[in-house]
Order: C-alpha cells, then structure tokens, then sequence
C-alpha cells in the first residue's frame, strides 16, 4: 500500500470522510499535500491570513492564543486522526488560533479554495463540520466557566484528572511540563509548582520528575470542585 492509500486509509477514521469511498478519498488526498513539522516548530499563526485546512496524522499538536501581558494560552491539544484550522478554511478569514508541534508531526494540507470546492462536491464533509465545530463551541463555553469560576486549584484538579483519564492512568511530566499545564489553565508556573505540592501533602496525588500519579480520586474530584 503506498503512501496515498496508506493516507486514505488513516482519513476514514475522520467522520468527515468515513461515509465517501476510499478511490474518492485518494482523490481528495491529491487536492492537498503532506507536510511535516519538528517539535515546537510553528504550523501557523494566529491572525495571519487563513493557512488552510489540516489533519493530523501523526503527532501532537496545541493551538495556542497570546494573553494581554504575552504570556501563552493553550485552548485545545489535538492527537491524531483530526481536523485543524477548519475554522479558518469555511469562512476565508484569519487564522483564530497559533498552532505549534508539540512533537514530530505529519499533517495532510488543504487550501482553504480546495477545502470550498470539497463542500460544495461532497456536502455530508460540510454536514459533518457543522457537528464538529457545535462539539468546540461546546467545549470552549465550558473551558470560560472554568477560568471563570473555578479557582486555580480547583483548574488543576480538573485538568489532573483529565489527563491521568480520571485517575486510571499515569500522567507523563515530560508530555505535561509545569510550563503546559500552566498555559492550559491560564496561570502561572509557580502557582502550578504550589499547588501540586499542595495536593501532594494532603494525600490526593503523587509525583516525582517522571510522572504524577492520582491517589485519592474523589478527594481530587472535590478539589475540582465536580461534586457541586
């Protein structure tokens, strides 16, 4: 199987695409182009004239947004297979978000001419994008009220237990720097560092340099303030 189909194979798992035939989906491929980024290297930034539709394939990716004092802002961290930069694709404008390689990534590309011209031949990719983009605004009313009304304590929390999959799993520091998960809940590094020393002393979780372990999941779900 060569590269194309070996793409096409890796679009099915993209809703947008799972209802078109592979021989189209080879077709669409060819309306863009593949592209690989170094990790931390930027895929596009923000406000700059619309860069296109993206997947990613291969990778990790975070969309960023500059806060008034330049401090970073991560709104979303995207793992494969998924759309990027639809916005910006469907109405022309600038890009809303920066993206950057978290890792080595691979990402098929599509103009946002092309990514047009594709809604217009297969209108259930446009059907679909109107579920995806429903499921983001969903997620970012969500991601307000947090910043909104939860404290940083009660923003870590959460984002521990999303990341260790509501305490099932390990949570992997070189992955999840101080750093990240600062810009994740839009605080500081050193407020990060207090409170996981914190958590630590009263029980609810563990961690060395490697990684950070929940021990005590409803007592981290009550920091998070998930019970109210």
């Amino acid at each position: 199987m060569d590269e194309i189909r070996e793409l096409a194979h890796r679009l099915g798992d993209v809703p947008q695409f799972r209802s078109i035939p592979g021989e189209e989906v080879v077709s669409i491929i060819r309306m863009g182009d593949l592209r690989n980024y170094s990790q931390n290297e930027i895929i596009f930034h923000e406000d700059d004239e619309c860069a296109g539709m993206f997947v990613l394939i291969k990778g990790k990716v975070i969309l960023t947004k500059p806060g008034p004092e330049g401090q970073e802002g991560v709104i979303n961290a995207l793992e494969p297979v998924i759309m990027l930069n639809e916005v910006a694709a469907l109405d022309g404008g600038p890009n809303p978000v920066s993206a950057v390689a978290q890792a080595d990534c691979r990402l098929w590309h599509i103009s946002k001419e092309n990514m047009q011209a594709l809604i217009l031949q297969y209108p259930q990719i446009g059907l679909s994008l109107l579920g995806v983009l429903a499921m983001r605004n969903r997620q970012l009313v969500n991601y307000y009220s947090d910043l909104s009304f939860r404290s940083v304590h009660a923003r870590l929390a959460k984002h521990l237990l999303d990341l260790s999959h509501q305490g099932e799993q390990p949570i992997d520091r070189k992955q999840n720097p101080i750093r990240l998960m600062a810009a994740r809940i839009i605080t500081s590094p050193e407020a990060i560092s207090r409170t996981l020393r914190m958590f630590s002393s009263t029980g609810l979780i563990q961690y060395n340099r490697l990684e950070i372990l929940v021990s005590d999941l409803d007592g981290l779900n009550e920091a998070a303030q998930l019970n109210f």
